[in-house]
């Protein structure tokens, strides 16, 4: 089940875990300073101390904690250290930005279905790593990025939202890792918000959006003539 609806004047509150530079982090951050959005972030868990992430979190005055992985002995022991952060700071939606663990089947049920992903792939196509290289190779005429609920299965779960972005002739993996990069930075925003107005009901392995907007119009590439 998704978190319930907030009650008025609260906000959903949002566990936030990274690996790196934090660049969806940030721009979940910067979402969360509108007032009128409706969920906040308690909290930042690197297993990473130099992670770049950590920085705008204590720029924002955001619980910035490090859990370095290599001081356990197990991956569930790491992830039992992990869920005592989150817990401690009554975190109700696990956000991933980023981290670069796979999370064991018994973290992931341990919050049913309130760990978000976002994966820089048009899910399902092309779950794991190195994605951009694999999309390109394929000679796939359209990438993008999908928000989707974790489930133990790497890669898989209810997709709450996508963006299409065009692969171009003479992309390399990085030109076409930026241009999706800038989709992700919109739709992880929009997709916590879907989730904290109480919008989003997870049924089996497909995520129904109450009062979505449909896109007006679709992308083709290339651009048909006329």
């Amino acid at each position: 089940m998704m978190p319930d609806t907030p009650d008025t004047g609260s906000k959903l509150r949002i566990g936030v875990l990274i690996s790196g530079r934090g660049s969806n982090f940030k721009a979940l951050l910067d979402a969360t300073r509108q007032p009128d959005f409706p969920a906040e972030i308690v909290c930042v868990i690197s297993n990473k101390g130099q992670a770049g992430g950590l920085d705008y979190a204590r720029e924002a005055g955001i619980p910035a904690v490090v859990v370095p992985h290599t001081g356990f002995s197990t991956r569930e022991a790491f992830d039992i250290a992990l869920d005592e952060q989150l817990r401690r700071h009554k975190v109700e939606l696990v956000v991933l930005a980023g981290f670069m663990r796979v999370l064991s089947p018994e973290f992931i049920n341990r919050w049913p279905d309130r760990i978000l992903n976002i994966h820089p792939s048009l899910l399902p196509a092309f779950r794991g790593l190195h994605t951009h290289e694999r999309t390109i190779e394929a000679g796939c005429k359209i990438g993008g990025c999908t928000v989707h609920i974790v489930r133990p299965e790497l890669d898989e779960g209810p997709i709450i939202a996508q963006a299409a972005v065009p692969v171009l002739e003479g992309d390399t993996p990085e030109t076409l890792a930026a241009r999706i990069l800038e989709q992700e930075h919109r739709i992880y925003p929009e997709a916590v918000r879907l989730i904290a107005e109480g919008r989003v009901e997870i049924d089996g392995m497909i995520a129904r959006i109450r009062k979505a907007a449909p896109t007006p119009q679709p992308l083709v590439n290339p651009a048909p003539r006329g």
